[in-house]
């Protein structure tokens, strides 16, 4: 079901029918302008417009003292600090570092897995900075900023499928053993309680801290350089943000809360406390702090930490990377910063789990779409939106938290005809608990003293206080809600996804956590995307499938329609048994970013879209691969050097068999239900009863062109522009985009 087309935006209900006609032409210019790539040689006209990010653009056409922190006057000259992105064929970017150094500014760090700069340059200099031919965007390196087991039982990991037995001290069964879980945060207390293995020691073999790489740095005249394996430079570098030996990793708190619902392990002195074992009990995790003990960093520490992943995921077999950040970026999914640098982790095989964001309404109590922030815009990421289980097992009551980002996605770029052409994916993916999960609460080393890290000593009476735990060092407890919560309830789902079968890729990933999701009643797709977590469901499917899928891909001996069923296996019943209670599976899958797939063909027969290295959204379908580091003493394909990003021409994307569900949404209408509005419970039924027209050829990229139709999301919506929030990464709140959609009350989607 295609649902992208640009919103036009109408500020005044009593003339939307009038406006709504006017603006056909265009309406139909901007629907043709949908197959334009930005990325690269179609990316935005030559003499540079669109290609710096539009709060950039707007802030060095203000005048002032008051400047944001990523611009500031030096030497008596404005400068800014941006993050470049580039496509100039030489891995090193050496000309546009060339260009940078010569006009007086400094390349503070090189981000390979994005093919990216942290530049300083004179604000003056940033027009004719993005009018090169090797820049595909600027952004201002955006400041990160801090927001405000029942688990098991509530997302079905306590089945057979999964640990059939868990107690605070014993559990048996899929545990995340072996695999890998980066969790970009805070950083993550070494010392608690909750990440020792059952031999007392800890699940965490790194501690890295990419702060102050950027922000801090505003001298001229230097230039970062890439690492290469076995250097001495390397070396020094990993010495320089080690940070396993400090007395406290996260001094603010939120990084261990949310490591700890990824994969805590409840073992408690004190009594009183709950179980509150998390999704991957043994899994480990890799701590990469981007975030302050005041819950404040910059675009480029993300990149950093991105990179930082992505460099060792082979080494320590991180297989996961928990995102509860997000940027208030307003650029399109294929030229964001952090959208490019996700993607990469991608097509290196990391999957991606990202908060949708906790804007789902606005000060007014009214809902909100299109708040789907930065890395959750992106296709490739799993984007979590929050569930409220009302503190019971049960999942009959269950329902979508009103602060829970609704989608569609709202970045946009301008292409050559000077039109701004918004993304409009669907987002997000699926739903988690995450409201008053309890998990572990940071502080610093003190056996008689607790010493709160910062979340839990401001806000004491909210966090702390209602547990009315006795509080021991170190087994201290909190709790916390919001869509970033939500998201490690995921990640962890993934390590035991990924324990059971080895061999699956992020997008399949992804599909099979939708296919299994139970949609929740009331919720339609922008608000739930496929529904509920059911780790019963997506555990179940993994492990009938082949376990070599990913080495097949990467070896090129997977051809479009292959079986996928491991040998003997067939495909479980499509529904799930938890707490008693009976769960029908979504059977949704988005793919393409705005359309709906559904039938047992998806898993059954190998889908080329299932390889991580290849990005379709609408009529963009791109390949990105990685590049390895090789040489004497390098072990080969091993540590990404940099990535290749091309556009598709001619490729089969889905099979025969697969069925396409456009027909049975219809048109999006807001009052209608229907369309991108339909609710997800209507939809699946109607696909449980065989409903939706099964495809005979499948869906083919031929000549760059899509061949596939679907729902188009028609104009004619009246949207107010809304939710401004000021400036940069936004810790686990999700949006931060310069505009929001308030839907006005009364009108329909696509009518006249």
């Amino acid at each position: 079901m295609t649902l992208l087309t640009p919103f036009i935006v109408l500020m005044e209900r009593r003339r939307a029918r009038h406006v709504a006609v006017s603006l056909l032409a265009w309406v139909a210019l901007a629907i043709a302008a949908l197959g334009f790539q930005v990325a690269h040689a179609q990316s935005v006209a030559a003499d540079g417009r669109g290609k710096v990010a539009r709060d950039l653009h707007d802030e060095l056409g203000r005048s002032g003292k008051a400047m944001p922190k990523w611009m500031r006057e030096f030497n008596g000259v404005r400068h800014v600090q941006a993050i470049v992105v580039s496509n100039s064929p030489d891995p090193e970017m050496t000309e546009l570092r060339n260009f940078v150094i010569r006009t007086g500014g400094s390349v503070h760090a090189v981000h390979p897995a994005v093919h990216a700069l942290t530049v300083q340059i004179k604000a003056s200099l940033t027009q004719a900075l993005s009018e090169r031919s090797d820049v595909i965007s600027v952004s201002p390196n955006r400041v990160t900023q801090h927001t405000a087991s029942t688990l098991e039982s509530v997302t079905g990991a306590l089945t057979t499928n999964v640990r059939g037995v868990s107690t605070k001290t014993n559990y048996s069964g899929l545990d995340g053993s072996g695999i890998g879980i980066a969790v970009l945060d805070s950083g993550v207390m070494h010392s608690h309680d909750a990440f020792l293995d059952g031999y007392g020691a800890s699940r965490i073999p790194r501690h890295v801290n990419m702060l102050n790489t950027t922000l801090t740095n505003w001298t001229t005249g230097t230039s970062a350089t890439s690492l290469m394996p076995g250097s001495f430079a390397l070396a020094n570098y990993e010495n320089q943000i080690d940070n396993g030996y400090g007395t406290s990793q996260d001094g603010y708190g939120h990084g261990t809360h949310v490591a700890s619902i990824a994969a805590g392990r409840a073992k408690y002195y004190s009594a009183g406390i709950p179980d509150t074992t998390g999704m991957a009990p043994n899994a480990r995790l890799y701590d990469v702090k981007v975030l302050s003990d005041a819950g404040t960093g910059t675009l480029s520490d993300a990149l950093e930490g991105i990179q930082w992943v992505i460099y060792h995921a082979k080494e320590y077999n991180i297989r996961v990377l928990n995102v509860s950040l997000a940027t208030n970026s307003t650029q399109s999914w294929q030229t964001d910063p952090l959208c490019i640098a996700v993607r990469s982790a991608t097509a290196a095989g990391i999957t991606v789990v990202a908060a949708a964001g906790n804007f789902g309404k606005n000060d007014a109590g009214q809902q909100v779409y299109g708040a789907i922030s930065s890395p959750g815009n992106d296709p490739s990421v799993i984007t979590v939106g929050a569930a409220n289980f009302h503190d019971t097992v049960g999942r009959g009551d269950d329902s979508v938290n009103l602060f829970s980002s609704r989608g569609p996605t709202r970045g946009s770029y301008v292409n050559s005809a000077g039109v701004r052409v918004v993304d409009n994916l669907l987002k997000p993916d699926l739903v988690a608990p995450g409201n008053k999960i309890v998990g572990a609460a940071a502080t610093t080393t003190g056996m008689y003293q607790t010493n709160w890290n910062y979340l839990a000593r401001t806000y004491y009476g909210n966090l702390v206080q209602p547990l009315g735990l006795y509080q021991a060092y170190p087994e201290t407890q909190m709790v916390m809600s919001g869509t970033s919560i939500a998201a490690p309830v995921v990640a962890g789902a993934v390590a035991l996804m990924l324990q059971a079968n080895p061999g699956l890729t992020p997008p399949l990933i992804k599909a099979m956590l939708q296919y299994t999701a139970q949609p929740l009643p009331g919720q339609n797709l922008l608000q739930q995307g496929a529904g509920m977590l059911n780790i019963d469901g997506a555990v179940a499917l993994s492990k009938v499938l082949r376990t070599d899928v990913a080495t097949a891909i990467n070896a090129g001996t997977l051809s479009a329609g292959a079986s996928m069923l491991a040998s003997g296996k067939a495909m479980p019943g499509l529904h799930s048994t938890i707490n008693g209670d009976g769960v029908n599976w979504s059977r949704i899958v988005y793919v393409g970013g705005n359309t709906v797939a559904s039938g047992l063909a998806l898993f059954t027969q190998f889908q080329p879209i299932w390889d991580p290295r290849i990005t379709w959204a609408g009529k963009v379908v791109r390949k990105r691969d990685v590049v390895y580091w090789s040489g004497t003493g390098i072990a080969a394909g091993t540590y990404p050097k940099s990535f290749t990003d091309t556009a598709l021409s001619n490729q089969t994307l889905i099979t025969a068999a697969v069925v396409d569900a456009s027909t049975l949404a219809g048109t999006s209408s807001l009052l209608g239900k229907t369309g991108a509005f339909i609710p997800t419970v209507t939809l699946s039924s109607w696909l449980a009863s065989g409903s939706g027209s099964t495809l005979v050829q499948g869906i083919v990229l031929s000549n760059g062109l899509v061949l596939s139709e679907g729902l188009v999301l028609s104009e004619g919506l009246v949207l107010s522009e809304g939710l401004v929030l000021s400036e940069g990464l936004v810790l686990s709140e999700g949006l931060v985009l310069s505009e929001g959609l308030v839907l006005s009350e009364g009108l329909v989607l696509g009518e006249p």
